[in-house]
C-alpha cells in the first residue's frame, strides 16, 4: 500500500523533532553542535518547502484550507527568520543556545499543531487519490531540497 501525505509528513517530522532536542543540549562552539545545526537547517528548509508546494498550495486552493494554509505558511517564515538569526550569531554563546531553544519551541509548536489541527481539517478536503499523489510529489521534492540545501 503506498504511503499518504501525513505519513509522509510525520516521518521528516520525527527528524525535525530529533534534530531540535538534540541541537539544544549541545555545548559550546562543538563539532557536534555545527553538524547537527547544518543538518536541522537543511531538514527544517527542505520540509517546509515540499510541504508548502504538496500540501498547503493544494489546500489554499480550498475555501475551508486558505486560512490554515496561511497560518502555516506564517510559521515556516518565523522559524526560517530564526534559522537565519542562528546562523549569523557565534554558536558558543550563550544567547545562541537561547535562540536555539526558542527554535527548538517553535518547531515543537507548529508540528503539534499541524498533526492535531491542520491534518484533522486537511482530511476531510483531500481525496485518498489526492493524499496518496500529493505524498508521492512531496517526497521527491523533499529529497530533490534536502540536497540542494546540503549544496548550498
Amino acid at each position: 500500500m503506498s504511503m499518504n501525505i501525513y505519513e509522509a509528513l510525520r516521518e521528516s517530522h520525527e527528524m525535525q523533532r530529533t534534530l531540535s532536542q538534540e541541537l539544544v543540549r549541545t555545548v559550546g562552539n562543538s563539532p557536534e553542535r555545527l553538524e547537527i545545526f547544518e543538518s536541522l537547517k537543511i531538514e527544517l528548509n527542505a520540509h517546509a518547502g515540499a510541504e508548502e508546494r504538496f500540501f498547503y498550495m493544494p489546500l489554499m486552493n480550498l475555501d475551508a484550507g486558505l486560512s490554515i494554509s496561511r497560518h502555516a505558511v506564517s510559521e515556516h517564515h518565523e522559524i526560517e527568520e530564526m534559522l537565519e538569526q542562528l546562523t549569523e550569531m557565534h554558536k558558543s554563546s550563550a544567547h545562541w543556545l537561547i535562540k536555539a531553544k526558542k527554535l527548538s519551541h517553535t518547531v515543537h509548536h507548529h508540528l503539534q499543531e499541524e498533526e492535531k489541527a491542520f491534518f484533522q481539517l486537511s482530511g476531510k478536503l483531500l481525496t485518498e487519490k489526492q493524499k496518496i499523489s500529493l505524498a508521492k510529489s512531496y517526497s521527491q521534492e523533499l529529497v530533490r531540497l534536502r540536497k540542494m540545501y546540503a549544496e548550498a
